[in-house]
């Protein structure tokens, strides 16, 4: 990725006034100096997305989602952050610096690119021999699937016909030497035979990245033949693992949520049905690769794969892959149908989606398919049934969540809550995975210890929203506290960034801060820091109590968690800290009187 640098960054996030960008997406109405709407990331009925102007910032109070214009772009576009610069320096006119590359990695970035220009050749090849003569069954095969011409148009489907030097001989035309021929994965090259297309007698799906550039093919034999399906090779620009079929659609959808099916038909079909959400995997197990490819996109997978044994075993598979890459996941009933096309045929669109709405939790869904080993009319295999769950019970680690799942499963099964509480808490303490909570002699359990650091952190939050509301507050607060007594790491750079601004400049630009941090989960994060709740409080006095209170709270933290970290070599950091300690009494006595 080219390197910018912050001024560039500035330059072209401040020549796009995010209002007038927002507005391009969504539908916003100004109140007061806000304009909000309804938030593009996540289904509501009343409008919890702001925009600011003045900050030029957004942020929901709903989902969370927040950051600046470039933020904005590569979230709703599913855009990197390369993109969304070279989309917003186009419409400021702004031109970007071009990287300089080695002279390697020059000729590693021409061959790539010769492969996608010849794999961009043959897909138009293939979309043309399928709507001649000669594409004359693979069409019929198309049609005989209840595929419209819109929709084969917008997969790009594709014939390769039956002669098996068909594609090379015009690649050869068109000037591309049998070296490069032989990366793409295209063609193999025989010293007696010559080249020998990879694809003949095959119908082909085009296989696109997310940027839309075709990298490889996925073709169905026509009539008899082995394999059935065959995919391309993996290639410079290709790898299987990395990549999902229908993604680049798919990444566009509105809907909260991805479709995961197992073969290109199902999306196509799934896609021409109104779901422009589906993808597959491209002809081998479901990854972790796919799964954080897909979490770039969405926090909810619903599987909809086969109602046969070889589906069930693929969403099993599955389904610990999208927890591990923090996906939720579904999965999608089509008995008795065996795929989304033949449910769809069958039964509509609309049926589809009451499927969808009424999908598994996918531990309720293993928990099904772990039933099926067992007679529970047995009371022997109803033993061994509830020993099972119980061991599986044990994998959620926090004891709120499995006492949900625990509620859940006794409901379902009509045995006690308790009965099933204490198995599992029995197996957790024999295989040694799970021990009951005590609680401490102080009466506090360790696991609530977790909230009183989130109030620590809401008061760092609280603070620095203030802050950039009200500018008068650096010159009250500014002889008490500073950037080093935000104990979060994260929290802790964002106000070094607040207050140089503040030194330096006078103001606050927290747009630029956020343009400081690389990855989107931080930015995200910087926006919720500028957009705590400041509570409505109706007095002066309250006010100037509130403000105390909190810059109470944060010196006494930093003490602390300066004395915990303490080296005892640092003399320097010692004195620091007897002298903070000295200094609370006279922040204890300190008035902060200041008008709005």
């Amino acid at each position: 990725m080219p390197f910018y640098s912050e001024e560039l960054i500035e330059e072209v996030r401040s020549a796009n006034d995010i209002v007038d960008v927002i507005s391009g997406y969504v539908r916003l109405q100004k109140k007061g100096s806000t304009h909000f709407g309804l938030c593009p990331f996540h289904n509501e009925r009343t409008p919890s997305f702001s925009v600011s102007q003045g900050k030029q910032m957004y942020y929901c109070f709903g989902c969370g989602a927040g950051g600046n214009v470039i933020t904005f772009l590569m979230q709703y576009e599913n855009a990197t952050f390369q993109e969304a610069m070279e989309t917003l320096a186009g419409k400021a006119g702004i031109e970007l610096p071009k990287q300089e590359l080695s002279g390697r990695a020059r000729q590693e970035a021409d061959r790539r690119a010769r492969l996608l220009e010849i794999n961009k050749v043959a897909a138009k090849y293939f979309y043309a021999q399928l709507r001649m003569e000669q594409g004359k069954t693979g069409m019929n095969y198309f049609t005989g699937r209840g595929l419209s011409g819109d929709i084969m148009k917008k997969f790009g489907l594709g014939y390769a016909n039956k002669f098996s030097d068909d594609l090379y001989q015009y690649l050869r035309q068109q000037g591309y030497e049998d070296s490069l021929l032989k990366d793409s994965g295209l063609v193999s090259i025989d010293e007696k035979r010559g080249g020998q297309d990879k694809f003949w007698n095959r119908v082909m799906f085009p296989i696109m990245d997310v940027n839309h550039r075709v990298i490889g093919f996925g073709g169905r034999v026509m009539g008899k033949g082995e394999p059935k399906y065959l995919n391309s090779p993996e290639t410079m620009i290709f790898d299987k693992s990395r990549n999902l079929y229908g993604l680049n659609l798919a990444r566009a959808s509105k809907r909260p949520y991805i479709l995961l099916c197992e073969g290109y038909m199902d999306v196509i079909a799934l896609h021409q049905a109104g779901f422009d959400n589906a993808v597959a995997s491209l002809g081998t197990a479901f990854t972790l690769g796919h799964a954080n490819l897909l979490k770039r996109y969405t926090k909810e997978v619903y599987c909809t794969f086969d109602s046969d044994g070889a589906g069930i075993k693929a969403a099993l598979r599955a389904v610990p892959i999208l927890k591990e890459a923090g996906i939720t996941a579904k999965i999608v009933d089509m008995k008795p149908y065996k795929d989304p096309d033949e449910f769809i045929k069958a039964l509509g669109a609309e049926a589809y989606q009451q499927r969808i709405d009424s999908a598994k939790n996918s531990f309720m869904f293993e928990i099904e398919v772990l039933e099926q080993n067992y007679d529970l009319k047995d009371p022997e295999g109803k033993t061994s049934f509830y020993n099972a769950v119980a061991e599986k019970l044990l994998e959620f680690e926090e004891e709120l969540e499995r006492n949900n799942y625990i509620e859940a499963i006794a409901e379902k099964y009509q045995t006690g809550f308790e009965n099933l509480r204490k198995l599992v808490l029995h197996m957790g303490t024999r295989v040694g995975i799970a021990r009951e909570t005590r609680p401490l002699k102080s009466g506090i359990n360790e696991k609530h210890k977790k909230p009183g650091e989130d109030g620590m952190k809401q008061s760092q939050k609280l603070m620095l929203t203030w802050l950039l509301e009200e500018p008068e507050l650096f010159r009250l607060t500014e002889p008490y506290i500073g950037p080093e007594d935000f104990t979060e790491e994260l929290y802790r750079k964002a106000a070094e960034a607040v207050y140089a601004q503040y030194r330096e400049e006078g103001e606050v630009n927290p747009a630029r801060i956020i343009s400081m941090f690389d990855e989107e989960e931080q930015q995200q994060e910087i926006a919720g820091l500028f957009h705590a709740r400041l509570e409505k409080i109706t007095t002066q006095s309250e006010r100037e109590k509130a403000l105390k209170e909190t810059v109470i709270r944060l010196k006494e933290n930093s003490i602390s968690y300066r004395s915990r970290h303490l080296d005892p070599s640092d003399m320097e950091g010692l004195q620091r800290l007897v002298a903070d300690k000295k200094n609370m009494q006279q922040l204890r006595m300190a008035e902060f009187s200041w008008q709005t």
